[in-house]
């Protein structure tokens, strides 16, 4: 029995949710964000695209900060430090495309036509061409050889993998960024312990089949855990 005075409110939260969801998104794309959306061909892509928590401009700054540190330090002491670093910090990006806890936009991207797994797939593949792109270019002003220079792009295709895998397994950006940093390292310290030198790791062509193994696993694991549940429009 309800007391008399205290009378339950009759709420519509499904239209509230959407008044709250137009106001966090009613705003004027950027000149970015419009580019994305005649590329991608979808504006709400395009929005979960410019939201990308390691997209946003004081991480890409922070990484080309990170990636010019290692360009003046091969420049100084001859060690290829971009293609040592470079996969590092790609897979933490790869990772923090991941939204749960992260990404401010995350809730909203899951109420958006576009499944989980195409906002995902852009948000990563957006992600490994930026810092492709910077690594590329700090990896050739450090002046190191062709091979390293390049060598290091399949490494980091499977350490993204597995920092994106372990994301989406684990649900979690952290963990994720912490699997693809840790399997990196492991990677080097192998390396530098069999070869006596680190660079082993990014100029070894017999790594490259191991490589691209254990990023097609990790693609697998990711596409598996992002799936629409059967009986899910």
């Amino acid at each position: 029995m309800t007391e008399p005075g205290h009378e339950p409110l009759d709420v519509a939260l499904g239209r509230a949710w959407i008044e709250v969801a137009a106001q966090l998104w009613r705003r004027r794309p950027g000149p970015v964000e419009r580019v994305a959306a005649r590329l991608l061909r979808s504006p709400g892509l395009a929005r979960a695209l410019v939201a990308t928590p390691s997209l946003l401009l004081g991480w890409v700054l922070a990484t080309a900060v990170v990636l010019t540190v290692g360009m003046l330090a091969t420049r100084e002491t001859g060690t290829p430090y971009v293609a040592l670093f470079a996969p590092a910090v790609a897979a933490v990006g790869i990772a923090y495309a991941y939204g749960p806890g992260v990404d401010d936009a995350w809730e909203l991207t899951c109420s958006m036509a576009v499944s989980d797994r195409m906002v995902l797939l852009v948000r990563a593949l957006a992600v490994f061409g930026l810092n492709a792109v910077l690594g590329l270019a700090a990896a050739a002003a450090s002046g190191v050889a062709m091979a390293v220079t390049f060598g290091w792009l399949i490494p980091m295709t499977a350490v993204c993998a597995l920092a994106l895998a372990t994301a989406t397994f684990a649900r979690s950006a952290l963990v994720g960024s912490a699997a693809g940093v840790a399997g990196w390292v492991i990677t080097v310290l192998a390396g530098q312990a069999a070869a006596g030198r680190p660079t082993t790791v990014v100029t070894e062509s017999a790594l490259i089949v191991p490589y691209l193994a254990v990023a097609a696993g990790a693609t697998a694991i990711a596409v598996y855990w992002t799936r629409v549940p059967k009986g899910t429009a």
